[in-house]
């Protein structure tokens, strides 16, 4: 391990072996701000925000939202219970993003930035942060109006707007009525999900094992399939009308 980690790195053609913090990154990175700095300050100037009275206990807005960093969570909400919206999925991603360090041992890209060895890592992080997070802030803040429904950027937000309820639980699809064998055939499918993704990752990562750990990579891969769970919901919600997989009468997932 030690011998392949001193091994010298593979050179990219034509990229320099070291690049300087300054002036080079700070430099792009002090354009960035600039840019983010302008585009803030011409959108709060163009955008409509006016000043409105005092908070009025006994008038609730319509829609009422969230502060925008949140707006994440609150469309959550629409696919999933709160109790999970609500508190399990921030606990997740807070003790996720801390376990992080411990879960991730690899050497490589520690002290210098490197694509061509982190790309797993690079895309799992930004199709959590970009997809699970930005766009659902982008959808909470443009796109949810009166009532919680979808809008166009386009459309006028009618706040009398009826959206018909058609969405069904996957029990309910393959004929279950009753609580007992839909909460069975719901949980089935959940510890199918979980059990295939999870078998599935450890045979394809087996040569890794030993170095990795079991308890690392089984958590590693549990988090990556509760991430990727959320997605699903969410486009069987939007797509397929599915409104839960699994029902009973305490929760529903």
């Amino acid at each position: 391990m030690a011998q392949a980690a001193a091994a010298p790195k593979k050179k990219v053609e034509g990229v320099p072996e070291k690049l300087h913090v300054w002036p080079y990154l700070v430099r792009l990175e002090f354009l960035c701000a600039l840019v983010v700095i302008i585009a803030l300050t011409v959108w709060s100037i163009v955008i409509d925000a006016p000043l409105e009275e005092a908070a009025n206990p006994t008038k609730t807005p319509n829609p009422s939202k969230a502060p925008w960093y949140f707006l994440g969570l609150q469309d959550i909400l629409v696919y999933f219970d709160p109790w999970f919206a609500g508190v399990v999925a921030p606990v997740l991603i807070i003790v996720g993003l801390m376990l992080i360090p411990y879960l991730d041992v690899n050497p490589k890209g520690n002290g210098y930035y490197t694509y061509h060895e982190r790309k797993v890592a690079i895309w799992v992080y930004c199709f959590g942060f970009l997809v699970l997070w930005i766009a659902l802030i982008i959808m909470g803040v443009f796109l949810r109006g009166p009532g919680w429904n979808l809008f166009m950027p386009w459309q006028y937000w009618d706040p009398h707007k009826v959206v018909a309820l058609v969405s069904v639980d996957l029990p309910y699809s393959f004929g279950f009525r009753d609580y007992t064998w839909s909460a069975i055939f719901g949980g089935g499918v959940l510890l199918a999900y979980f059990g295939i993704g999870t078998g599935v990752y450890f045979f394809m990562e087996r040569k890794a094992l030993k170095s990795v750990g079991f308890l690392r990579m089984f958590l590693k891969i549990q988090l990556a399939l509760i991430m990727m769970g959320i997605v699903i919901k969410i486009v069987l919600r939007i797509g397929f009308n599915v409104k839960y997989i699994m029902v009973t009468p305490w929760i529903s997932i």
